[in-house]
């Protein structure tokens, strides 16, 4: 009662505010009267109308004061309530007048399996199928009805069911999402249209038209409808549809006389059927027999032991076959009729099966690739054709593929790297055990030096070491003192690839490639030997055949200035007659000539045209002088199988060769005479 009415005084106070003025002009001392023209009037007394102050300073600062008097000095009732309960109720006035408001209620929430419940759109399409095992359609045409759900964007796929159609139909694909390519996307009905193909598990479906909900709701999303087509027809279906037509055979044909005259006379062929274009398929035997008392045709099957298939004697019972139909009677019902003479222009004869033709029979191919004998001889004289020839049908297996291995990358060595072509895990080339262990610890050791055109490199000296047991080449240089030259180890143990050698095919350096003066190239660098150690000689004397007359020449030249310098010569200073040194030259050049021939003999011992090379030179020195010309002396050569390939007997000839042309062959013949 209180809180209402400090409300209606606080009311009275609003609503009397705007006519403060005239109630200071005019008053009603007299309670109880109503305040109405004529019965109010104006206090004389009253002289100030002022309003009064409400501001005002305290301390320096400005201060609100409430009046206490109104105009005329009469006195206000003065307001209980606060600024903020004032804003209070005035924010709650129609709160209290019309109670508190309703809140408007928020837009309901329609999930899409709620907005989009039992909507759903159907689409008219249709799917070829093969049909390989029928002699009357080879396609079939399914129609089906396709279904697609707004709610949950999953389709299924039926068709509808035909009376006596003996194809399982119905419900073909379950109500799901459907994949529309590899990549996990699904099909949703902004891909479907009128007069499209999709793929369904590989299944195309071609869709035709929709229904009247499916074209509005596609035309209301923005979409444009392809114009519709017409759904393609079953031509097997449709060609049941047609009335049975019944037929006459007319029997105009003596029957009774081919029988009488090709009775027990059967045309038997031996043919193929090769399949193995198609998934799964084979190349297959049959026998083909060709009954002259009837024309009828029958095909068996040749059965192999363990083929693994079912023993049915027979592919084709025995009919009359036909070989052309009229135009008319193609579509002809072959399974419930049998063929007359009206359906069909030419049936099969005996002219019809030739060896080395093929032939179609139900829609496979056959090959006729051989005959008996009573065929061979019946074609021979009924249709004057010679022997016909038996075709190979073998299946000749394919040459073996030759491996090549790729080609070298460069890292490592060849033999090493090629391993990895040979396994999945690589192993390590396999190594000459024997010729490890006959040959371990035994090195070869020359002095090198490097041919470079740098000044500083003439004077530099390397060691090579040749390992027999892995035929791998090393290579040191001494350190020289104050040289500038870091010395040490110059090459690890590794096989060095000679120069212009093939990369597939690399040839490496071995021990008869060392000798005193030969030029070495190790990667980009060449080098010359020019010493060898003692154990190297005594190898060169017991393996000479390794060795070129080149490699040997070089060290008895060796051995011959070893043998001189140790020599005491009282005359040293004393000159030597030019004819003396002429004649050591060919002492000398004997020497070696005796020592080619030794080793010759040694290399070739076994040779066959030993004996007769002496009197064939003979024959054609008709002098009698010991030479012959080289092109005379190569033809009894090659007429005898000289090896003049081989590298001793090339230094046997340059060294046997006098003057322009000429060779003598009294010393080239004492390398093949005991």
């Amino acid at each position: 009662m209180r809180f209402v009415a400090r409300v209606t005084r606080v009311a009275e106070g609003n609503r009397g505010g705007g006519c403060r003025a005239r109630a200071a002009m005019v008053t009603n001392p007299v309670h109880g009267l109503p305040f109405l023209p004529g019965s109010s009037f104006t206090d004389s007394t009253k002289t100030a109308f002022h309003r009064s102050q409400t501001l005002g300073y305290r301390n320096g600062y400005a201060v609100v004061r409430r009046p206490t008097v109104g105009i005329g000095g009469d006195r206000l009732h003065y307001n209980q309530l606060s600024q903020a309960e004032l804003d209070e109720l005035a924010n709650k006035a129609p709160i209290l007048t019309y109670g508190p408001p309703k809140q408007a209620p928020p837009s309901e929430f329609i999930p899409a399996h709620v907005a989009f419940d039992k909507k759903v759109l159907k689409f008219n399409a249709y799917f070829q199928e093969d049909v390989p095992m029928s002699t009357e359609e080879h396609y079939r045409i399914r129609q089906v009805n396709i279904y697609y759900y707004l709610e949950d964007d999953s389709m299924s796929v039926i068709e509808p069911v035909v009376e006596n159609s003996g194809i399982p139909q119905g419900k073909l694909i379950k109500r799901q999402r459907l994949a529309k390519n590899d990549v996990g996307d699904h099909y949703h009905w902004k891909d479907l249209n009128r007069g499209i193909n999709i793929t369904i598990y590989g299944k195309t479906f071609r869709i035709v038209d929709c229904d009247r909900f499916t074209q509005e709701f596609l035309e209301s999303q923005g979409i444009e409808l392809n114009p519709p087509e017409k759904m393609a027809l079953d031509p097997y279906t449709e060609l049941r549809k047609e009335p049975v037509r019944k037929y006459v055979t007319p029997s105009d044909f003596d029957q009774l006389k081919q029988f009488l005259t090709f009775d027990k006379q059967v045309l038997r062929f031996y043919a193929i059927w090769d399949d193995t274009d198609n998934l799964f398929g084979e190349c297959r035997h049959y026998i083909i027999h060709y009954y002259l008392m009837d024309d009828t045709v029958e095909i068996r099957e040749v059965h192999e032991r363990n083929n693994g298939r079912d023993p049915f004697p027979l592919l084709m019972n025995r009919q009359r076959m036909p070989k052309i139909l009229v135009e008319n009677a193609k579509n002809f019902p072959q399974c419930v009729l049998e063929i007359s003479d009206q359906e069909v222009l030419e049936w099969y004869t005996a002219k019809d099966f030739i060896v080395g033709k093929p032939l179609t029979i139900l829609g496979r191919t056959f090959f006729i690739y051989d005959c008996d004998p009573f065929t061979r001889q019946y074609y021979k004289d009924k249709f004057g054709m010679p022997d016909l020839p038996r075709i190979d049908v073998s299946k000749r297996e394919p040459p073996p593929v030759k491996q090549e291995l790729p080609p070298y990358n460069g890292y490592g060595l060849i033999e090493d790297s090629a391993q990895n072509c040979f396994a999945l895990i690589p192993k390590a080339p396999r190594k000459d055990i024997i010729k490890m262990l006959v040959n371990d610890n035994k090195v070869l050791r020359y002095l090198a030096k490097l041919e470079s055109p740098i000044p500083e490199d003439k004077d530099r000296r390397f060691v090579f070491s040749y390992f027999l047991a892995t035929d791998m080449i090393s290579i040191f240089e001494p350190p020289v003192r104050n040289s500038g030259i870091i010395g040490g180890k110059f090459l690890g143990r590794t096989k060095v690839v000679k120069p212009f050698s093939l990369v597939d095919n690399p040839v490496y350096y071995g021990p008869g490639d060392f000798f005193i003066g030969a030029v070495i190239e190790v990667f980009g660098h060449r080098f010359v030997i020019l010493d060898t150690d003692e154990y190297v000689l005594k190898y060169m004397e017991s393996n000479a055949s390794q060795y070129s007359p080149e490699a040997l020449a070089s060290i008895q030249n060796r051995i011959r200035k070893q043998d001189a310098l140790t020599q005491d010569v009282p005359a040293q200073d004393a000159p030597v007659p030019e004819s003396e040194n002429k004649q050591a030259m060919e002492e000398s050049k004997a020497q070696d000539l005796d020592t080619l021939i030794d080793t010759i003999q040694m290399h070739l011992k076994d040779h066959s045209c030993k004996d007769n090379l002496r009197e064939t030179f003979q024959i054609y020195d008709k002098e009698d002088s010991g030479f012959v010309d080289k092109e005379t002396f190569f033809k009894v050569c090659d007429t005898l199988n000289i090896p003049v390939d081989d590298s001793l007997i090339k230094e046997l000839i340059r060294m046997c060769t006098h003057g322009e042309g000429k060779i003598n062959y009294y010393n080239f013949v004492r390398a093949f005479s005991n």
